[in-house]
């Protein structure tokens, strides 16, 4: 049976969209690493991409696929398919990675005590940015660590190996990139889940932009040791580790990092917050501009305040009465011999631009509409402001005859 046959049985919908939560099973891209030395003595990784599948049910359970490597997720309290949103099939993507602790053994708690661990992260997101789950993936081994860092001697895994985990810590951002106006409140989610009660949980947020990096916030649970500001501790005691940035300014931009540390594992999610100011949009003309015949007029078209730098702003004119009809219309000219400003970088960082031409009054164009037309990534459609010209014919002088 073909992978696209068997995701249709397996997938469930809801709505035309995928639910997650009641799959049974994911195909999943593994990306694993082969370390070595090479003739320099220096370290090299390896990246090999394998074929695999991660699924949900009981140790013992057949693979779905019994030519891929299964990762067979077995029941604990933490169940990675809750975390994911409701998406279109083909936005989900699933990557699986093994995870290093740097050759740090710690007994985890819901572990026997002559049990290992090797350990994996499962990452699930949206392909457009809505959102993003990584799972930590304990999977039991009786082979005791090396003694080094573990990434030196990773055990081989076969091409149709099944290796049975359990999540152990989940850490979920619902958007992994967020737009923001100037002054306006944003609040960056992160949310994370441990497998077990009262872990010795560090959660920190970090600022990073242009090579400078920030801390805003640290707190540790079992000192109860705080630093910083912006993330609630009644929230955080839930899981809840959103940060609450009060007023984006341009300095907020940057990428915004939330990691939580239980020992020995480190997840973390990074949230990228562009600042966007959309442009405010005038002309120097109202609603009807009178001209006498062979007059000229100039005509400006202001954007400011706008942020980040790219804005497309032109002029075109059109017959009102031809752009009523639907089928045939003229389409809008642009206006030629249009000058433009340079930009204006103004104090509060955000810029200005004027797009301009000098109008010659004609009568043929008397009744023509003149449109500014202002287009910015902040703005979901363009914005326009309009003017009708009305022209007048001169007035003729009359000669009187002599008598």
């Amino acid at each position: 049976m073909g992978l696209i046959l068997k995701i249709l049985i397996y997938f469930h919908l809801c709505a035309g969209a995928l639910c997650v939560h009641e799959v049974s099973w994911l195909p999943c891209k593994f990306t694993d690493e082969h370390v070595f030395q090479n003739n320099e003595g220096h370290t090299e990784t390896k990246l090999i991409h394998r074929e695999a599948m991660v699924q949900f049910g009981q140790k013992g359970d057949a693979p779905v696929n019994p030519d891929a490597i299964t990762f067979l997720v077995t029941g604990s309290r933490l169940d990675l398919r809750r975390y994911v949103e409701t998406v279109e099939g083909e936005q989900l993507e699933c990557e699986m990675r093994r995870y290093s602790t740097k050759g740090i053994h710690v007994h985890w708690p819901v572990q026997r005590d002559q049990e290992y661990n090797r350990w994996f992260s499962c990452t699930l997101k949206d392909s457009k940015g809505l959102f993003m789950v990584s799972g930590y993936l304990r999977h039991p081994s009786d082979q005791p660590p090396s003694g080094q860092e573990d990434y030196r001697s990773w055990p081989a895994i076969g091409d149709k190996e099944i290796l049975t985990t359990t999540v152990a810590l989940v850490i979920k951002t619902q958007s992994t990139s967020v737009k923001a106006s100037l002054g306006s409140q944003q609040k960056l989610h992160c949310q994370f889940a441990v497998d077990h009660r009262g872990p010795n949980v560090t959660v920190e947020w970090h600022w990073q932009n242009r090579g400078e990096r920030t801390r805003l916030f640290s707190h540790t649970s079992r000192s109860g040791q705080t630093q910083g500001s912006g993330v609630g501790l009644k929230s955080l005691a839930g899981g809840d580790a959103s940060y609450t940035l009060p007023f984006s300014k341009m300095t907020s931009e940057g990428t915004y990092a939330c990691s939580v540390l239980v020992n020995p594992l480190f997840a973390h999610v990074d949230i990228n917050l562009h600042i966007e100011e959309p442009p405010r949009v005038s002309i120097n003309i109202g609603p009807i501009l009178s001209l006498q015949e062979g007059g000229e007029q100039k005509v400006v078209c202001d954007a400011e305040g706008y942020y980040p730098l790219d804005v497309e702003i032109a002029w075109y004119e059109q017959d009102p009465t031809a752009s009523g009809h639907r089928v045939g219309a003229p389409l809008p000219k642009a206006v030629q011999n249009l000058l433009m400003s340079s930009h204006k970088h103004n104090h509060d960082k955000t810029y200005s631009v004027s797009a301009f031409f000098y109008l010659q009054a004609s009568l043929r164009d008397s009744g023509r509409q003149f449109t500014c037309t202002v287009s910015h990534k902040s703005l979901r459609v363009p914005i326009k402001k309009s003017f009708i010209l009305n022209v007048q014919a001169r007035e003729k002088s009359v000669q009187k005859k002599p008598y």
